[in-house]
């Protein structure tokens, strides 16, 4: 079989303070454990690796990925062994702690003890994207923003980041230090940041970053083309059980259709159709799989019209998506993703 050519990904302003990415980011907590089996060092490293020789420069992690925080450590293993100027790293704090309930924290020492073991773990002197990974609505954000600030003057981190905050929050971030980027689930599947979210991100030049662009792996073929892992936290998601998964296959289906239309696989059709959506919009889909990463890739590929997106926008209706998009019992499913122990380290 004749070899694909090789995809050039492009790169991307990220937002309007200057944070240059790849078009297409890497999720890396899936190599801890998220929904699969956690990958050693070595292994997760050789994923992170391959992706950036295929192009993909923007790689995200989070403090409270893998036991002990050990996401950040094989992020950080990997990114050593590549050019740290062409690299972007993003990873997020403000979960403190998982057990029967998740605690936020957000105040200010909170902020910059997160920080500074975070550069620690990833053995680095700066990160390029730092993320509240949840708001602390007992802190104003103010105060957050405002230590954010100084750790953004001291040079430890270069831009600032919001994960799930409400329009509310996000303009009042904004108004103590430009926001440079928010992240949120957005797929075919989830798209309630359409309304508000999106149009006042970029009314302020804040950036979009999409994680889950694949409906946490449905659209990859979880739980419709391959069985769920015996240990996966999908397997008590509401949108992959019982009836409501029963509802989703079918729009699956209607997803495949379209993707052998286009002459593409499902994941490919959705990843595109995300990559659409404008281009301050960044995907960053995970995988412990090359061919999956080779696959997804292969996304930028997939050419599609206005036409074509409303086509497949109108094959997903979100009163026709079974269940939630939140898992049930975050505080549970958490817990056990965050302490699996990694293989081999």
């Amino acid at each position: 079989m004749a070899e694909e050519p090789k995809i050039q990904i492009p790169r991307v302003k990220l937002g309007s303070q200057g944070l240059e990415v790849s078009k297409f980011g890497f999720g890396c907590a899936s190599l801890s454990g998220l929904y699969n089996i956690p990958l050693s060092h070595e292994d997760g490293g050789l994923v992170i690796k391959d992706a950036f020789q295929k192009g993909i420069t923007f790689f995200d992690t989070s403090d409270i990925y893998g036991a002990n925080n050990d996401n950040e450590i094989l992020v950080g293993k990997a990114l050593k062994q590549l050019p740290r100027r062409k690299v972007q790293l993003a990873t997020k704090f403000g979960i403190s702690s998982i057990g029967e309930e998740v605690v936020i924290k957000g105040n200010p020492e909170y902020v910059r003890k997160c920080c500074e073991e975070s550069l620690k773990r990833l053995d680095m002197d700066y990160i390029d994207l730092f993320y509240q990974h949840r708001v602390d609505k007992s802190v104003p954000i103010e105060d957050t923003m405002g230590e954010l600030k100084k750790l953004v003057e001291e040079g430890k981190i270069m831009y600032i980041g919001l994960s799930e905050p409400s329009p509310d929050t996000l303009r009042r971030a904004h108004a103590i230090h430009p926001i440079t980027a928010v992240q949120m689930e957005w797929s075919l599947w989830t798209r309630l940041i359409e309304k508000e979210i999106v149009p006042l991100c970029r009314e302020l030049g804040v950036g979009i970053v999409s994680y889950s662009p694949l409906g946490r792996g449905f659209f990859g073929g979880k739980a419709t083309s391959e069985s769920l892992p015996a240990g996966s936290i999908l397997v008590n998601h509401p949108r992959f059980t019982g009836d409501n998964l029963d509802k989703n296959k079918l729009l699956y289906t209607r997803v495949a259709n379209l993707a052998a239309k286009h002459c593409c696989t499902p994941p490919q059709l959705a990843l595109a159709w995300v990559l659409y959506q404008g281009e301050d919009v960044v995907p960053i889909p995970g995988t412990t799989k090359i061919k999956n990463l080779n696959d997804n890739i292969g996304s930028f590929n997939v050419k599609l019209t206005k036409e074509d997106l409303k086509e497949i926008s109108d094959a997903v209706p979100a009163d026709e998506v079974g269940g939630p998009s939140e898992l049930v019992g975050f505080a549970n499913f958490s817990s056990k993703f965050a302490n699996t122990p990694p293989k081999n380290n």
